[in-house]
């Protein structure tokens, strides 16, 4: 009875059973929308992405594939809730079942408001959005650049609004302000309009990134990543305008100045005509009373120094009268002075000596002071003299002949106590004086290693040796 129930129950074999279980999977379930937070996100160089999605109750492996990935409709990034477009399928080699995903989409308001926050802080962390960084704007630009989508409401209002104040030429670059690559156009725009001037195109002295109302998925490509990292390396100061008052993305943290309203962002791209003119009537108006305030007060200084200034006429006519009485009391005074000098002269005459009777005076002084010097030099000769001659008795030849035999007596003692003390007295007694190969002398046979190079030095000469143990070996 137990050989006849075993037939009953069916048998297959691993691969039959997997393609059941895929089959089955695939046929009961077929597309479906799974909602979870991304988790396990793995992006490989072929192009094929792998993740999980995870709830509260369970966790599913999904895979994204290359194709799949330009239509996705969004980035995956770790920690997202999202809602996965795909079907079931299983893996058989594994016996493993995943979701292959070909779309994605935000799981409602509060995935996008999370997302939009772990990444504003993460650019927060950075400086991204630091103060230091916001540029003023120009006072009055040549070129207004405008990013924005060409058939939209949003450039109308921008025109219109800046040919009402003050007109100036715009440099438009269209672009996709929603939906699909839309982020990846923008980031292009923004960075392009930072690379000008190109052969004709004008480089434009201030940017503006503007975009009507919206949802806050319409809004989300202002939220991006490249979007916000593009206007932060922007070099052209930036005016964001997307959306209402009320809406915030993370462009407008990173942009110079935010403005409520595409409207509101070209009136403060450029000022009012009317408002430079009354303000330029204003400050000329200020400038000439000031000027005029300023002559008169000048002249009001140069009266009051004149009043206080001398009456030059008369000064003059009293130099005039003092020149004169110089000039007659000097015409007086010079023939004064000549006839003082010339008594001076008389006076000092009288007082000099008769020169003959001074010359006279002086060479009997010299003679007498040459007769005394001649009698002092006789007298130092004749000392000198009878030095010498006491001196030359002790001279003799016989005296000086026995002082160099007692002197060569000393020196042929001198020289044997020399020569016995020499080496080389020792070496021509049989004896050899060791030499290292540095030239140092070697005095103890432990100090030597086997194959040492050493001079040995006798008395005729000197020879080459190497050691061989405690034995030096000559060379023959």
């Amino acid at each position: 009875m137990d050989d006849v129930a075993k037939t009953n129950v069916p048998e297959y074999s691993v691969g039959e059973l997997s393609g059941a279980i895929k089959r089955t999977l695939e046929g009961a379930f077929g597309r479906i929308r799974v909602r979870g937070e991304i988790t396990e996100l793995k992006q490989y160089a072929s192009g094929h992405t792998y993740l999980s999605l995870k709830d509260d109750g369970g966790k599913i492996r999904a895979v994204i594939w290359k194709f799949a990935a330009a239509r996705l409709g969004l980035k995956p990034e770790n920690g997202v809730e999202v809602i996965a477009t795909g079907k079931i399928s299983a893996y058989g080699d594994r016996s493993e079942y995943q979701l292959v995903i070909d779309r994605l989409e935000y799981a409602g308001a509060g995935a996008l408001l999370a997302r939009i926050e772990m990444l504003k802080q993460r650019l927060a962390a950075e400086g991204v959005f630091d103060a230091d960084r916001k540029r003023d704007l120009p006072r009055l630009p040549a070129v207004v650049g405008v990013i924005t989508s060409a058939g939209g409401a949003v450039l109308h209002d921008i025109m219109t609004t800046i040919a009402r104040r003050f007109p100036r030429p715009i440099l438009l670059w269209p672009v996709p302000v929603q939906g699909e690559g839309a982020a990846e156009k923008i980031a292009a725009a923004i960075a392009g309009m930072d690379r000008l001037p190109a052969p004709g195109i004008p480089r434009p002295d201030v940017l503006i990134v503007a975009r009507g109302g919206g949802s806050l998925e319409d809004l989300m490509a202002f939220n991006e990543e490249i979007v916000v990292r593009a206007a932060a390396a922007c070099r052209l100061p930036l005016i964001s305008a997307v959306g209402h008052e009320t809406d915030t993305t993370l462009i407008d943290y990173v942009s110079d100045r935010r403005a409520p309203t595409p409207t509101a962002a070209a009136e403060m791209a450029v000022p009012a005509r009317t408002e430079l003119m009354a303000d330029l009537a204003q400050k000329a108006a200020r400038l000439i009373g000031a000027l005029d305030r300023a002559t008169q007060g000048g002249r009001g200084r140069l009266a009051a120094a004149g009043a206080r200034l001398p009456d030059l006429p008369g000064m003059l006519g009293n130099a005039r009268m003092r020149l004169d009485d110089r000039g007659q009391r000097l015409g007086l005074a010079l023939p004064n002075l000549l006839s003082a000098r010339a008594n001076a002269l008389v006076r000092a005459e009288r007082h000099i000596p008769d020169p003959h009777a001074l010359i006279a005076a002086r060479r009997g002084t010299l003679q007498v002071s040459g007769v005394r010097l001649l009698a002092a030099l006789q007298r130092g000769v004749q000392r000198h003299r009878d030095a010498a001659a006491a001196v030359l008795p002790r001279l003799s030849v016989a005296g000086i002949e026995a002082r160099l035999r007692a002197q060569a007596s000393r020196l042929e003692v001198l020289s044997a106590r020399l020569e016995g003390a020499s080496y080389e007295r020792v070496l021509a007694r049989g004896f050899a004086l060791v030499r290292d190969a540095g030239g140092q002398p070697v005095t103890r046979a432990a100090t030597l290693k086997p194959g040492a190079r050493l001079r040995l030095r006798f008395a005729d000469g000197e020879v080459g040796a190497v050691t061989e143990g405690r034995q030096a070996k000559l060379p023959l």
